[in-house]
């Protein structure tokens, strides 16, 4: 199998967006540094506000790095007098979710070292998957499994397509031309960002929207109460999507499915009898599930609690552990660009919140749109929709969630809303990375194998977003309310 299909395309130079990002962002700064502070703003409100709308250009544009600009959002924050001392900002480079992002790489990198995840998959279709509907069925609960242990999308998207890979290879699946693989390859991505949406360390953006709903919403967001509002939307959604998907591409007499499935039993006897660095990752892995579900209960059964940070620090601990550990540091693959963004972002979103620019530019748009007037229901259900269709704008899922969260808490607050519902509801849609080839690194590996088309994605990816979302918006009224959330 060729190497080369499970990387993303290059991304081609010269774009108009990436040429005039950075002028843009700098006329963006002078300019709003040097207007007449409006009504209802102060000094520092208008100066955030300037920041945050230059960094967003160049975040967008993809002129700089991501990690790049947010380095120059924490300059810029203490040197125009935004912030009144520069430690509050160099600090968001400790704040617990970094903490938890960090964790979350290093178990993710000892998962997929030994083999357990691999191993877990393989195990999953060689036993279930005896019919070309159930081996597509078992590869969605086997992404949805995954993504407890593995917290990367594009992680999963690489153990997943090398076997979606030799079970097409088998069928004799050409690529554009077989329904069958084509049906597996668009599930394949959707599976992994709708589930992604259910667990909250799924992604680094899950936590990051985490991170500004406890912050800047006065939320209580455990991994468990995440787990319970988001997950079972995450199966309603997928089941539907399953279904349209079988609904548009027929495979009838298209395959050789019992000769796939041998040759996935050989290469599952290959990794022998589980091996001791796979009892490891399991035995951390488990213990890291088990606290996370209990969160709620330790403090009456162990006298204190441990938090999901926590969890996830002495995790990594235990993977990085001599002897008793799985990985090296260097092994860790932690993306230190991505906690550098994070840190950025959350500098400019927390002054932005801090200083009161956000309610006045969510005041402004309230008052524009006419939103004042609407009725609660109709602004979740245009939020909702708004963040669900947002990636076909803003490609970067950290990017929609630094602006689409921090703004949906904002509006709440100024329609005298419940903040940690709708932020919440929108944190849900921010994974739905799924209409077009160039959304994600996930959408990219995947369609490098040739079997969809730009087109068949759209149209897939159109469909079940509006249905996701859909769902979404029905559980804001009936399932989040058992929950207990408020509207």
């Amino acid at each position: 199998m060729d190497k080369k299909l499970l990387q993303p395309e290059p991304e081609k130079k010269g774009l108009t967006l990436k040429k005039v990002g950075l002028p843009l962002a700098v006329l963006i700064l002078l300019v709003l540094m040097n207007i007449p502070v409006p009504e209802g703003l102060t000094p520092q409100g208008i100066k955030s506000i300037a920041i945050f709308c230059a960094a967003l250009a160049l975040w967008i544009c993809g002129s700089l790095p991501i990690y790049l600009t947010s380095m120059l959002v924490i300059v810029l924050l203490p040197l125009t007098g935004t912030v009144p001392k520069e430690g509050l900002v160099f600090a968001t480079l400790g704040y617990d979710v970094i903490w938890l992002m960090v964790s979350a790489f290093i178990l993710t990198s000892a998962m997929i070292k030994s083999d357990i995840a691999r191993r877990f998959a393989l195990w999953m279709i060689t036993s279930f998957g005896q019919t070309p509907r159930r081996a597509l069925l078992v590869l969605v609960v086997i992404n949805f499994c995954l993504v407890f242990f593995v917290p990367s999308t594009t992680a999963r998207a690489t153990l997943m397509v090398p076997i979606c890979l030799i079970l097409l290879e088998i069928y004799k699946a050409t690529p554009g031309k077989s329904n069958f693989g084509r049906v597996m390859m668009l599930q394949g991505v959707q599976a992994d960002a709708i589930a992604t949406s259910g667990v909250m360390t799924g992604t680094a953006s899950n936590i990051i929207a985490v991170g500004f709903i406890n912050q800047q919403a006065g939320g209580h967001i455990s991994y468990m109460d995440w787990l319970l509002a988001s997950f079972p939307l995450a199966m309603i959604g997928m089941s539907l999507s399953f279904l349209i998907g079988l609904k548009f591409w027929s495979f009838r007499d298209e395959l050789d499915f019992k000769g796939a499935l041998e040759k996935l039993r050989q290469e599952r006897q290959q990794l022998g009898k589980l091996s001791y660095s796979e009892k490891k990752a399991m035995a951390i892995f488990l213990m890291a599930v088990v606290l996370w579900s209990t969160e709620d209960y330790h403090k009456a059964v162990l006298g204190f609690e441990i938090s999901v940070y926590m969890t996830a620090v002495i995790a990594a601990i235990l993977c990085l552990l001599p002897r008793v550990g799985l990985l090296t540091w260097p092994e860790a693959n932690i993306k230190w660009d991505l906690m550098i963004f994070a840190a950025g972002a959350y500098a400019a979103g927390n002054t932005l919140e801090n200083t009161q620019g956000a309610q006045w530019l969510i005041g402004k748009l309230v008052h524009g749109l006419g939103l004042e007037n609407m009725s609660t229901w109709l602004v979740y259900v245009i939020v909702v929709f708004i963040c669900m269709y947002s990636h076909l704008i803003f490609t970067s899922k950290t990017v929609r969630t630094t602006i689409l969260i921090p703004a949906s808490i904002a509006l709440a607050k100024t329609l005298g809303m419940d903040p940690v519902t709708l932020a919440l509801a929108a944190s849900l849609t921010l994974t739905y990375t799924i209409t077009l080839p160039p959304h994600s690194k996930v959408n990219a590996i995947y369609f490098s194998t040739g079997y969809f088309s730009v087109l068949d994605q759209m149209k897939y990816g159109l469909v079940t977003c509006f249905i996701c979302a859909s769902v979404i918006c029905v559980a804001i009224f009936t399932w989040f309310r058992l929950l207990g959330y408020g509207l």
